[in-house]
């Protein structure tokens, strides 16, 4: 996979560069700034972006509109966000593009290299990483001024879950549930959020843009 990472702290940039070297992927550019990521982006065309929220030149949230404005120049390129914040106005637009092949990480809250690597991967091939905190914070914002009611208490945790990226076998140890139970769950989230069949992975991405951006 080639990488690019938008990391203003040194050791931390390197820290990333040298773990995908590492377990095998290819860093073409580590930056500290906005500017730099947008053209780092365009020159490289990367399978996957790394950013932090808060770059220079005013630490407040530069490296989450500059992922916006990469993505409408060029839709569905794949963007991890890795931040120790949860900036909600513009992750929740960022989200609910529906485009897919977006995660939102908490620094802090990686523990563990395997997860982190798989979260790579299903952001670079598409699907959704986000961290429970996010999606707690991006929920809780989205039922608090948009009325989303639709979905019963429990049908909203599975999502939180597929938000996460979690599979089916994942949220039936995750909520202690028989695997019929978790698929019927999913398939009442398709059918309220107006989500006709089609590949199953594309429409479990669906469903989280489109519960974000109800």
């Amino acid at each position: 996979m080639r990488v690019v990472i938008a990391e203003d702290l040194l050791l931390l940039r390197e820290g990333l560069v040298r773990v995908l070297t590492d377990t095998g992927h290819t860093v073409v550019a580590a930056v500290d700034n906005a500017v730099e990521l947008e053209r780092a982006v365009e020159h490289h065309e990367p399978d996957l972006s790394i950013v932090d929220v808060r770059l220079p030149p005013g630490f407040r949230d530069e490296g989450l509109r500059a992922a916006l404005a990469i993505r409408q120049r060029r839709p569905s390129t794949p963007i991890l966000i890795l931040s120790q914040y949860v900036e909600r106005t513009y992750a929740a637009e960022l989200l609910a593009d529906g485009q897919g092949a977006v995660g939102y990480l908490l620094k802090d809250r990686v523990t563990a290299l395997d997860e982190f690597l798989d979260a790579l991967d299903r952001v670079a091939a598409g699907g959704t990483a986000m961290d429970p905190e996010v999606v707690r914070q991006l929920f809780a914002r989205n039922n608090r001024d948009r009325g989303i009611t639709a979905l019963t208490p429990r049908e909203r945790e599975v999502l939180s879950l597929v938000a996460q990226g979690l599979s089916n076998s994942a949220i039936c140890a995750e909520l202690v549930l028989a695997p019929p139970s978790v698929e019927k769950h999913i398939t009442n989230i398709f059918t309220k959020l107006d989500l006709p069949p089609a590949d199953d992975t594309h429409r479990r991405v669906r469903a989280v843009l489109a519960y974000l951006n109800h």
